[in-house]
């Protein structure tokens, strides 16, 4: 330890202490298992630990190598993942295991260029993965990362203006050795005490070259790094359609391979448009519009869908059924039995108020 800076030895020094147990995380002194970090990366991206946790052992159970995780089905994977959000995730996650196995023996790249090339993994990724997995020398900038380097520097432009300049702070930084740890403690480091909003200064071990921390205390670092005004998110309304059968199964169906939610099993709903919402006209049915509205937030837009709720009919419906039953992956389903298919999010809030409605009714 006598080789390394004030900098380096007072956070590692403070990691060796206090670092967290997560289960992607291997003992002091025990290589990471590359799979591990990879996978537990992916699911970090846009997500907190408490939420990835559950979904992380599940999948290794499943899969605990990623050779199983490329011969498995990609619905399946999807299924696996529904409640997680940001569904391109699960997509570039089978292709990425696929290509790995392929394409390099079913063993991960250490070369930052390889890594990037890979399905889902980009700069942020790749550098994670080379440092935590390989313990190579890599620049490591997440959303904990970019606070602790802007209030460290006081770095004033806002983000993402700021994002090269602490990009540079965060590679003047970077240590030669125990890269994986170094990231790692700074990522922890983020996440218990350079918080976002109050944060800990007494307890941080790199309160003594904190510039903010120095020209302010906690109330100026807390107000790093610097953000422009956000712009509103719009929002789109459509209707969702509840499709039932003559034995109370409801229709669900498999949405394309591209756009919002793709390949995701879903309840069919009306084009989502910033329109008013009018009785839909699918299949030329009764619609009955039911009370209440299911409301979602997609990274770019918040959606309202009103409930619409129809029944085949008795002239005519087999035919219906036939037809709707060709669909990519359609299926009818009793809905007491909709939780088990790893719906996404949005579909499960769906299936919710429709049940509700339905109560109402009775």
């Amino acid at each position: 330890m006598s080789d390394l800076s004030p900098h380096h030895k007072a956070l590692l020094d403070w990691y060796d202490a206090h670092r967290r147990s997560l289960p992607w995380r291997y003992a002091p002194g025990r290589p990471a298992d590359p799979y591990r970090v990879w996978l537990s990366e992916i699911m970090l991206q846009q997500t907190t630990v408490a939420a990835v946790v559950p979904y992380f052992l599940g999948f290794v159970q499943r899969w605990p190598t990623v050779e199983a995780l490329a011969a498995a089905p990609l619905e399946a994977v999807l299924e696996a993942w529904a409640g997680l959000g940001y569904y391109a995730r699960a997509r570039n996650l089978h292709a990425c295991a696929r290509a790995i196995n392929l394409d390099h023996g079913g063993r991960f790249p250490s070369d930052l260029a390889a890594l990037r090339a890979l399905p889902g993994i980009g700069d942020y990724t790749a550098a994670a993965i080379r440092a935590i997995a390989f313990d190579q020398p890599a620049v490591v900038v997440d959303g904990n990362i970019e606070r602790i380097m802007s209030r460290l520097a006081r770095i004033e432009a806002p983000l993402p203006k700021a994002k090269p300049a602490i990009k540079a702070e965060a590679a003047q930084r970077a240590p030669a050795s125990r890269c994986g740890d170094y990231a790692q403690a700074l990522m922890d480091l983020g996440a218990t005490v350079c918080l976002p909003k109050s944060p800990r200064c007494a307890a941080c071990p790199l309160a003594f070259e904190c510039l903010a921390l120095r020209d302010g205390g906690p109330e100026l670092a807390g107000s790093y790094p610097r953000k422009q005004a956000k712009a509103a998110k719009p929002t789109r309304q459509g209707a969702a359609l509840w499709l039932l059968d003559h034995q109370g199964r409801v229709f669900v169906r498999r949405r394309p391979e591209t756009g919002l939610l793709a390949s995701m099993l879903e309840i069919p709903s009306t084009e989502w448009s910033s329109q008013a919402i009018s009785a839909p006209d699918w299949l030329g049915l009764n619609w009955q519009r039911w009370p209440g509205e299911v409301r979602h937030t997609f990274t770019h837009f918040h959606l309202t869908l009103t409930l619409f709720s129809a029944r085949l009919p008795r002239r005519g419906g087999d035919t219906l059924q036939t037809r709707l039953s060709g669909e990519l992956d359609a299926r009818w389903v009793r809905p007491d039995l909709l939780a088990e298919l790893g719906l996404p999010t949005l579909m499960r809030k769906i299936a919710i108020a429709a049940e509700l409605a339905r109560k109402d009714e009775r």
